[in-house]
Parts: C-alpha cells; sequence; structure tokens
C-alpha cells in the first residue's frame, strides 16, 4: 500500500479502543475494502477518499493572522476527532485560534474561549472579532503608507508597537514579518525582522478575513490572557479542550518565540486532572520530521490515545531539496477516545498521502 501514517493508541488498550482495533473502521467490511482497492499505484480510489457530503471545510475558513505553527493546514483532519456534542471550546494557547475558527465555521460547538499568555495577541483578536470595521481601516491605512519605504516603515512601527501595544499595530507586523513568526527580545519586545521580499496581505483581502472571523465568532467568544491552568481549572465536562502548548525544548529555556513558560512535568500534572475531571482534551504536542524526533512523549500513565497526522514536508526540507515529511502528534483524552470509540468516524485519504488506521495497543 502508499505509506499510511499509523494511528495508534498509547497506554492500557480500554475496552473501546479494543474494538475500535479489532474492526479497524466502523465497519470491518469497509476496512477489508480499502485495503484491498488500492489503484496499483499506492493511491485508493476516488470513490474511497473522497470526504462525503458535509464534511469538514478546509478552504473558506478565514485566516487574517499569519502565524508560525498554526494548525491551519492540520485542522480539517484534527476536526475529525471532535465528538458530536460539547457546548465550549477552549483554546488555552490559542496563537492563531485556527481550531476554534475551523470549529466555527465548521458549526461545532455553542461557544468559544480563546486564551494565551502573548495578550497583544488576544487584544488583536479581540478587535478582529468585536471591531472588525474599524481593524480593517487601520490595517489598510498602515499597508499604504508603508508604500514609499516599506523596510523602513516597518522599523518605525515595530518601535511604536513595542511603545504602545495597539493591536493594528500588532496586525501589520504580524503581515509583514519573516514566515510570520512572533519573536521577542528578553525585555519582552518584539523583535523581528520584516521580510523584504513581501508587503503584506492586500488591504481588500485582509478585510474579507477579519470580517469573515467576526461573523462566525463575535457574539459568542470569550477572549483572555492568562495562564493555561486557570483556563483549564474553567473547564466542565461539557466543554471540549484543544491544547497546541509550545514546542518542548525551547520553551522551557525561553525561547524567543514564546511569551509562556510551559513546563512539561507541569503540562502533564495539568493533564492529569483534567482525566480526574473527566474532562474531553485534544493536545497537540510532538512528532517527528524525517528521522528526527522532536518533543518527548507524554507519559503513558495519563493513558491518552495517539493519532499521527501527515503534515507534509516542511518550509525547511523543501528549502533544503530534501523529502523528508513532517509526523505530527495528536493526542486524545480517555474520556474523549472513550466516546468515540462508539461514534462512526470517517476516515479518508489527507493530501493524496494518508491511510487512517485505528489500532489497540496494549
Amino acid at each position: 500500500m502508499a505509506a499510511a501514517c499509523c494511528y495508534a493508541a498509547r497506554g492500557s488498550a480500554r475496552p473501546g479502543l479494543r474494538r475500535r482495533s479489532a474492526l479497524g473502521f466502523v465497519a470491518g467490511v469497509f476496512v477489508a475494502f480499502l485495503l484491498t482497492s488500492s489503484t496499483g499505484d499506492g493511491r485508493m480510489p476516488t470513490d474511497v477518499i473522497e470526504p462525503p457530503a458535509g464534511s469538514m471545510k478546509t478552504r473558506t475558513v478565514p485566516h487574517p493572522i499569519p502565524y508560525q505553527g498554526s494548525k491551519r493546514n492540520l485542522a480539517a483532519d484534527i476536526l475529525r476527532y471532535f465528538p458530536p456534542q460539547f457546548t465550549t471550546l477552549i483554546e488555552p494557547f490559542a496563537g492563531s485560534a485556527a481550531i476554534t475558527i475551523a470549529a466555527a465555521v465548521n458549526g461545532l460547538g455553542e461557544r468559544y474561549h480563546i486564551n494565551d499568555l502573548n495578550k497583544p495577541l488576544m487584544n488583536l483578536w479581540r478587535a478582529i472579532i468585536e471591531t472588525p470595521d474599524v481593524i480593517a481601516a487601520r490595517y489598510e491605512t498602515l499597508w499604504r503608507d508603508q508604500l514609499h519605504d516599506p523596510r523602513a516603515f516597518y522599523d518605525l512601527v515595530r518601535d511604536d508597537f513595542n511603545r504602545t501595544g495597539k493591536p493594528d499595530l500588532f496586525l501589520y507586523l504580524l503581515a509583514r514579518c519573516v514566515k510570520g513568526s512572533v519573536r521577542y527580545n528578553s525585555q519582552g519586545e518584539f523583535n523581528q525582522s520584516p521580510d523584504n521580499r513581501r508587503q503584506g496581505m492586500q488591504p481588500e483581502t485582509m478585510r474579507l478575513q477579519i470580517m469573515g472571523v467576526s461573523y462566525y465568532l463575535k457574539g459568542k467568544t470569550t477572549v483572555t490572557s492568562l495562564d493555561y491552568r486557570d483556563v483549564l481549572d474553567q473547564a466542565t465536562p461539557d466543554n471540549l479542550v484543544y491544547m497546541d502548548p509550545p514546542y518542548q525544548g525551547v520553551c522551557g529555556n525561553r525561547d524567543s518565540r514564546y511569551l509562556q513558560n510551559v513546563q512539561f512535568y507541569e503540562f502533564a500534572q495539568a493533564l492529569e486532572a483534567l482525566n480526574r475531571r473527566r474532562i474531553r482534551y485534544l493536545v497537540s504536542y510532538d512528532g517527528r520530521t524525517g528521522d528526527k524526533v522532536y518533543g518527548e512523549r507524554l507519559p503513558d500513565e495519563l493513558n491518552l490515545t495517539l493519532i499521527e497526522l501527515y503534515a507534509g514536508r516542511s518550509s525547511q526540507a523543501t528549502l533544503l531539496g530534501r523529502d523528508d515529511v513532517t509526523i505530527e502528534s495528536l493526542y486524545l483524552s480517555p474520556s474523549l477516545a472513550d466516546e468515540l470509540a462508539h461514534v462512526p468516524i470517517v476516515y479518508r485519504y489527507t493530501r493524496g498521502e494518508q491511510l487512517c488506521l485505528m489500532e489497540g495497543r496494549a
């Protein structure tokens, strides 16, 4: 068969997961059909791999904030592991809020709570959601004012932002900076350089993106800038929590990309507390690119279910002319995995490369 991404359970295999392992998919016949119906060149037939009507939307999700590490490209795959019903979706490490926006576009959840310790970022999200016309107009003014000397103008805006923290200035910087990568110096000042090859998203396009987010989130979204543990304390069993914390191995050393210091042990403790309260959650936490593994796997004692998502070739691999692909880990909480064991889930190829299988592993 073609290169497949193996979806396996970590920790002790619960009865529900064993049933999924035995069946593979919801129906054993469907599994057999998939495993015997490749086209000969490793691809699956179109009628098998195409998602059915009503499946996750991937091309109509607004995306006003370019942000390094965003799960925008994996959102449709992650949303497939959402439960059928929950009241509020909580993102304690929201960043680009890609999962929250995708969930809202797909009608998943009734309310949303986005949080990030980066207060200027949350102020920007608040402006986008609550006053979209104002922030779009201010961005357009900045964008047009830069045209006479984009590099010098960027430096002026960056200095002004570090003094004032204004949301419109931050949006402009994010649209112009290298790789959409937020970086801060030891004084907490934004110090990322501009990408001199581009001038940032066109104002007309930015306005459409901003208005789209506001349409889906206004009136039903809470925006905060708290420690993630304080946010998790507010979660209830009828909520769903999605977490994409800063990369391991960098945040503990105060990497300039992140304001929040997330320690592995403390994070594992927080997940254990969620398990005791039977809170449903998903965590994007580690993975691998080629032979390189990044991040420490979460402890087996948490009894999580590990899903491996095909993320394609990284920009760095493309730049270096390498064929290494990135696989990102997605962990499901015990309560969520138990619930999904009894719910039909549509599996499909993703970008022509991936066959999703669930295997119980003791």
